[in-house]
């Protein structure tokens, strides 16, 4: 037997008929029986080098901030990012709640203000693509259909907004490599792992 070889993890193959990974997980969380007050970390597809540090920071956001339904994190943002629709943008309030998601630039600059200043004082920042939840959360999100705004955007967590429901979210304690959006970013992946097999 290999020492310290981890355990095996659970996998559960889902519907290919759900509309975002959230409802994926909504299905995936009910196979396995998992408690309502569980708390369930959900990685997107697009983000494979993730720290695992966000994981744990993710599920802690969530579990301090009770009346959150869901925990999310992001990262600082450079200026090139700001019009990249494949660069999902977050801005938040005061509380340390999201108030919007989108993949246009947000805030706009109206005038003759300087977009970076928005993007150095952090009023905009690039949303990640780990998300927390309670599982009884999950059934009930996974019940609704898609809103407009989600459906227009194609981000899931615009669903959960408009119906009110309040997301956490937090600048990451680690930032991570952008996310895998175009293929030129799955390129610069390949070639990062082939580098660290040698």
């Amino acid at each position: 037997a290999v020492k310290n070889q981890p355990a095996p993890a659970a996998v559960v193959m889902t519907e290919k008929t759900h509309p975002s990974g959230t409802d994926r997980i909504a299905e995936a969380a009910e196979a396995l029986k998992l408690n309502a007050r569980d708390i369930v970390v959900n990685i997107q597809g697009d983000e494979p080098q993730m720290p695992p540090a966000l994981i744990n920071q993710v599920a802690d956001l969530l579990g301090n901030k009770t009346d959150a339904a869901i925990a999310t994190l992001a990262a600082p943002l450079d200026a090139a990012q700001l019009d990249d629709s494949a660069v999902v943008k977050v801005v938040g309030d005061c509380d340390g709640f999201a108030l919007y998601f989108s993949r246009a630039a947000i805030a706009r600059v109206r005038d003759d203000g300087d977009a970076n200043n928005d993007i150095a004082s952090g009023v905009v920042q690039r949303h990640l693509g780990i998300y927390a939840y309670r599982v009884e959360y999950l059934r009930r999100f996974a019940k609704r259909t898609a809103c407009e705004l989600e459906k227009r955007e194609r981000l899931e967590q615009l669903r959960a907004l408009w119906h009110g429901d309040k997301i956490a979210c937090a600048t990451a304690v680690e930032i991570p490599a952008p996310g895998i959006d175009t293929e030129a970013d799955l390129m610069r992946v390949r070639n990062a792992h082939s580098r660290e097999k040698i």
